[in-house]
């Protein structure tokens, strides 16, 4: 894990952690049991005070592991109900505002489950469970309003924290914005960098058969009239200087023919590109040995799509593996196969971006398929006719191409 991402999750992990084991300084000291023997708690409250602290603890160590993760998030909310009780739980038993201390950690964690507004009404809820601990208190004797008066300052303290946190969270998502937005630039500058080197490997092949080509075209002819117009003492020269002038004119037409026979833009850089860093998400990419297609805007097409697969695993699967296979389904057509780890849908509906690689992909008569189950993941295979013919000289690969299935 990276630097930044240690500041900003990892260490407000380990700082939650900290403060719970804080909390639980009381249970290591005589101050629990006589405080229970003072207020004449029965024998067992210490006992279910630590099993509450405990079930707190081990809760808080699983709900905030991978944080900011989409995975299992209702398990997680579930984790976080749980939390809140044996919370309220440790402060019933310990009559004591610890319950308290260990709601501010429970807001720490609530920005990366909850939208803001959800996360504030949750807090808040909390909170005034509390109140009705705090009223059994002897040093309450039922007194809401000295109830409501302790818990508005612990109160304080949680939104303390979850501001912090939400700021956190929101400086998380805004660096993986700017992480998507810069592999899409790379990948963008590498498919510039292959337009721009196929594009001056064509002007060469131009200059070279327009104006070498025609020069050596005229000089062979000159030559040839020469050859006729020579004495016997010069002929064997002249013919010499024709022969190596219609060497030096096939030799500019072999070049010529390389120069315009490498003509893909190779998508091998580009695609790397988009892979790099994507936090929670291991890439798995399968290329072609020569990996590149003629047409820019197909490609721009191929790259835009495997780009959008990424971003959806990334913020909606909940996967930790995607498999991205690239394969020629026939001849004259590309195919390329995703499939995740994720918890998949029983029900699929498109979102915008599904729709708008449908839109691009119809452009040249190309499809998506999409099969996805609870619990099985999500696969998904784009089909992008080629329109080239199948005696490619740059792409030996697609003599044979390997078939494409969707398992």
């Amino acid at each position: 894990m990276s630097w930044t991402n240690f500041n900003h999750i990892r260490l407000l992990r380990l700082t939650g952690l900290f403060t719970y084991l804080c909390v639980g300084t009381p249970l290591l000291t005589q101050w629990a049991t006589e405080r229970l023997t003072q207020l004449n708690r029965p024998g067992t409250s210490l006992l279910l005070w630590t099993l509450c602290y405990l079930i707190f603890g081990m809760l808080y160590w699983a709900v905030t592991t991978n944080l900011g993760a989409r995975r299992y998030v209702g398990l997680r909310l579930a984790g976080m109900a749980v939390m809140s009780t044996a919370a309220v739980a440790v402060g019933w038993y310990s009559h004591s505002g610890l319950s308290a201390m260990l709601m501010a950690v429970t807001a720490v964690v609530l920005p990366w489950l909850l939208p803001f507004w959800l996360g504030v009404v949750c807090i808040v809820v909390q909170n005034v469970a509390l109140v009705f601990v705090f009223m059994n208190f002897p040093e309450y004797d039922r007194n809401v309003w000295l109830a409501f008066l302790q818990i508005s300052i612990y109160l304080g303290i949680c939104a303390l924290g979850f501001v912090a946190s939400m700021v956190a969270s929101q400086q998380t998502e805004a660096r993986e914005a700017q992480r998507r937005l810069n592999s899409e630039l790379r990948a963008t500058r590498a498919l510039l960098a292959e337009s721009t080197r196929i594009a001056e490997r064509m002007r060469i092949a131009r200059e070279l058969h327009d104006l070498i080509g025609h020069h050596l075209t005229a000089l062979s002819l000159n030559l040839e009239v020469a050859s006729h117009l020579a004495n016997d003492a010069s002929a064997e020269h002249v013919r010499k200087a024709q022969a190596t002038a219609r060497h030096l004119l096939s030799d500019v037409r072999e070049a010529v023919s390389e120069l315009r026979q490498d003509d893909a833009i190779d998508l091998t850089q580009a695609l790397r590109s988009l892979i790099e860093g994507v936090p929670g998400l291991t890439v798995h990419v399968d290329l072609p040995p020569r990996f590149s297609l003629e047409d820019p805007r197909r490609a721009q097409v191929l790259l835009r799509c495997a780009q959008e697969i990424i971003t959806n695993c990334a913020k909606h699967a909940g996967a930790r593996q995607l498999w991205l296979t690239f394969a020629y389904a026939d001849a004259n057509q590309l195919g390329l196969h995703a499939r995740d780890d994720g918890r998949g849908a029983a029900h699929f509906k498109p979102g915008n971006g599904l729709s708008g690689m449908r839109e691009r992909l119809a452009e040249f008569g190309g499809s998506v398929a999409v099969d996805t189950a609870v619990s099985e993941g999500f696969a998904l295979t784009v089909r992008l006719p080629l329109g080239e013919a199948l005696e490619l000289a740059h792409a030996p690969s697609r003599t044979e191409p390997p078939a494409l299935s969707m398992s």
